[in-house]
């Protein structure tokens, strides 16, 4: 196989393809599918994807290979697949999603450097280019005639390694580790030998006759109050020897995490394990939903089916939602499995991230605990993949490559043969609805694990307290429960759902809200143009001034910060000491655990918190949650809008109660008989499904059809515009009459960084041929989007109308 075919890093589509290059001979033996190259392209050199080996080229005059990055590849045979079939599937490029599955440390500009790990004598070659020095810059490789195979086997058997220096960070981890160099016996007679008056060495001699295992240095240089090159006298006698040994940063202590054994399982459980269990073992692909409530014991359910599959030699992904990627949840994991779970999120250093993604790479653990992208975990044998919480709006990426990780498991639970499960107290309707249709295995959780019943849930209605002149944030009957819990040593979970910039617009008296007569969805207040918008039909009306319900003119516009909640806190029951937790506090390393210990430990009686606070937390002293304004979400311009509070509400109150201690939740509205806020006061799934479902289909909305958005942005309006409206013209000349196309109609935010932004939807129920066209469509603005800045995304599955 002399050729390459290589996907270059360059993100135009007119060059999403591959490119041919000659291996030159150096190479030869070292190049493989999945390695990233340098080869030239124009003028430049730059980085590439080898995504396949042939022996001749239609091609004449290539061009050769520069460089190798990688000497392992970093993306296997099913990766490079499933790459092109994401770009296919969200319209990207093939070089967007190959970057997508790797970490941080493999995108940036680095330079590499090849380090020696042994004292042992290497082959000569690379005792030359060494010479006598512990790490050299990895360009001297190429100026040596030294074959890239030996450099190769090197680095499998643990001789040399390849370090990357990204901006001067090293992001590998060396200590040097001091042994003996001599039997035991042979180092006793050498005692004899050293000076009476050297007692450093001779104390160093003692230890390792006593203790011949290898000890870090430092450590040594500590314990025995010696120095460096006390050290190094011993090491040029040849009595001891250094050698550097990589370590990996694990950013949890494994050894401080207590380790747990399986609990024996409920009725419910065992029912809902039994079928997962019998495609693990006759390793079969299915989809299993299981819907439980909060506190049912799903994690239960998924670490016994980890179980199984550690025992059939397999590997398990579990994704968690980024904000539920909480300390209990990976301790959780590492008790039951230990070091065997690596774990990937956005919390972790770079070096932190390298490191857990090169234990997976080296088959070093079966099992990864990860945000979105621990999807593409570089496993070869995986044997089950688990999305908790899978109704999380943050399994879907909302850059390019648009992909949503549910349908990544399902693709890759296919290609290996193994069940996915998707677990939720509150399932998407799309996926609860394959489930009613049997697309997916339906299994259901109705009882906490703990026989306790779930929290009772009140409902105040705040337009009441303003009558009675109450005009803070917080309810009289929330004030005293607070107050009660204080005062019995308990603690409060206060949620905040302050959600989108958007402010909707209310009547404080009635509490009505403005909604656009075409569409089931509040209206939105535009302040410059003082209009009220409809961000799906592009309806507008002026802003009243007076309730068109009840005339009354206190009509005011909602949204409230944490942190004006957590002053008026204070101000209201000075005795609390109140944590909060939002994006501001936790955007530290480590905050975000520091703030739930603290927590924990009850130095602080209310935690109060945006949604980061909602899901997988387990307290055993909160008996009391407080949401302040359930109806923040309600009247966003979305269609799941009604969805997502139903959720938010669900997963809040099961923070409450969840051990001994009874809880209850109340939630303080403005929209009292609002269908989403009483189901989940009285945690009805299944009737709001069935309730939600009617409105979906009336306005003809997913799960009844498929939703495309385009959005395309310029900074002159009119180009945007008019370019909008030639793609709609071009979509309805072929698609079919069924098919609805919405647009062009500007996005609710209409400009963005000085950009110009406008919309089209496409609702349909089959269209085989959509992609196709659309990659058509676009192609005939390849000149503009080239030339003249021209921007058009196309979101295949969209879950931000924004």
């Amino acid at each position: 196989m002399k050729i390459a075919k290589v996907i270059v890093d360059v993100p135009a589509s007119s060059i999403n393809q591959t490119f041919d290059y000659l291996i030159p001979d150096h190479f030869q033996q070292v190049i493989t599918k999945g390695m990233r190259v340098i080869v030239p392209f124009g003028p430049r050199k730059i980085m590439g994807f080898v995504v396949e080996l042939i022996s001749e080229s239609t091609h004449k005059g290539l061009k050769k290979i520069i460089d190798v990055l990688d000497l392992t590849p970093v993306l296997t045979d099913e990766l490079l697949k499933l790459g092109k079939w994401l770009a296919d599937q969200t319209l990207s490029l093939y070089i967007t999603s190959y970057q997508a599955m790797l970490p941080q440390v493999l995108k940036s500009q680095y330079k590499k450097e090849l380090v020696r790990l042994t004292e042992e004598r290497l082959s000569d070659d690379l005792e030359m280019v060494f010479a006598g020095r512990d790490s050299i810059p990895y360009e001297e490789l190429a100026n040596r005639s030294i074959r890239y195979y030996h450099v190769q086997k090197a680095i499998q058997d643990g001789d040399v390694a390849v370090n990357y220096l990204v901006k001067s960070k090293i992001t590998k981890k060396y200590v040097t580790m001091v042994q003996p160099a001599k039997e035991t016996y042979l180092l006793e007679e050498a005692l004899y030998d050293v000076a009476k008056n050297a007692k450093k060495q001779r104390e160093l001699l003692g230890f390792f006759i006593e203790y011949p295992d290898p000890i870090e240095q430092p450590k040594l240089i500590r314990y025995l109050e010696t120095t460096q090159p006390t050290i190094k006298k011993l090491i040029d006698r040849g009595l001891l020897a250094s050698s550097k040994v990589e370590v990996f940063r694990n950013p949890y202590d494994d050894d401080a995490i207590a380790k747990t054994n399986a609990l024996e399982l409920t009725e419910q459980q065992q029912q809902a394990i039994n079928p997962i269990k019998q495609k693990i073992s006759q390793g079969q692909h299915d989809v299993f939903l299981l819907h439980g409530v909060t506190g049912s014991g799903k994690t239960e359910i998924y670490l016994q089916a980890i179980q199984d599959v550690i025992q059939n030699g397999e590997e398990a992904i579990v994704l968690v939602p980024e904000i539920s990627l909480t300390p209990q949840m990976v301790h959780r994991f590492k008790g039951r499995f230990g070091s065997n779970v690596a774990v990937l999120h956005s919390a972790l250093s770079s070096g932190e991230k390298y490191d857990e993604w090169r234990r997976i790479h080296r088959k070093e653990v079966q099992v990864v605990v990860g945000a979105r992208s621990a999807i593409f975990a570089p496993f070869e044998n995986i044997g089950i993949i688990i999305i908790d919480e899978e109704h999380e709006n943050s399994y879907k990426q909302e850059d390019q490559p648009r992909y949503h990780a549910r349908d990544v498991a399902i693709y890759r639970g296919e290609v290996h043969q193994c069940p996915v499960i998707l677990g939720s107290a509150t399932p998407t309707l799309e996926s609860y609805a394959r489930a009613q249709k049997g697309v997916y295995q339906l299994a259901t959780l109705t009882k906490r694990t703990n026989d306790k019943g779930m929290p009772e849930v009140q409902i105040v209605d705040m337009r009441n307290e303003l009558h009675a002149g109450n005009r803070t944030m917080f309810s009289r009957r929330l004030k005293e429960k607070m107050e009660n819990c204080i005062a019995k040593n308990e603690q409060v979970v206060l949620l905040l759902n302050r959600r989108g910039y958007s402010t909707f617009v209310m009547c404080r008296d009635c509490g009505h809200v403005k909604e656009c007569p075409h569409c089931d969805i509040a209206l939105t207040f535009h302040k410059n143009s003082n209009q009220l918008k409809c961000h799906y039909c592009s309806y507008e009306e002026p802003m009243p001034m007076i309730c068109p319900e009840c005339n009354s003119d206190l009509i005011r516009y909602f949204g409230t910060g944490t942190q004006r909640v957590e002053e008026a806190l204070t101000q209201l029951i000075p005795e609390a000491r109140v944590i909060r937790m939002d994006v501001d506090t936790t955007r530290r390393k480590g905050a975000h655990e520091k703030l739930l210990k603290q927590f924990a430990n009850r130095e602080a009686d209310i935690l109060l918190g945006t949604q980061m606070i909602a899901k997988g937390l387990d307290f055993e002293n909160v008996t009391l949650v407080g949401v302040l304004t359930a109806d923040s979400m309600l009247h966003l311009p979305d269609f799941r809008a009604s969805e997502k509070t139903f959720q938010l509400l669900t997963q809040v109150s099961g923070r409450a109660g969840r051990h001994e201690l009874p809880g209850e939740v109340i939630v303080q509205t403005y929209t009292p008989d609002h269908y989403s806020i009483e189901l989940a006061s009285t945690y009805d799934y299944s009737q709001f499904y069935l309730t939600e479902m009617n409105t979906r289909k009336t306005f003809q909305y997913p799960p009844y059809v498929y939703l495309v958005l385009m959005t395309i942005s310029h900074e002159n309006q009119v180009k945007a515009v008019q370019t909008t409206q030639k793609i709609v013209q071009l979509l309805m000349n072929h698609v079919s009459n069924n098919t609805v196309v919405l647009g062009p109609t500007p996005s609710p935010i209409t400009r963005v960084k000085d950009r110009y932004r406008y919309q089209c939807m496409i609702k349909y129920k089959h269209e085989p041929q959509l992609r196709k066209l659309i990659k058509k469509i676009i192609q005939q603005f390849d000149e503009d989007v080239r030339k003249d800045d021209l921007l058009i995304t196309v979101d295949m599955q969209p879950y931000q109308l924004m």
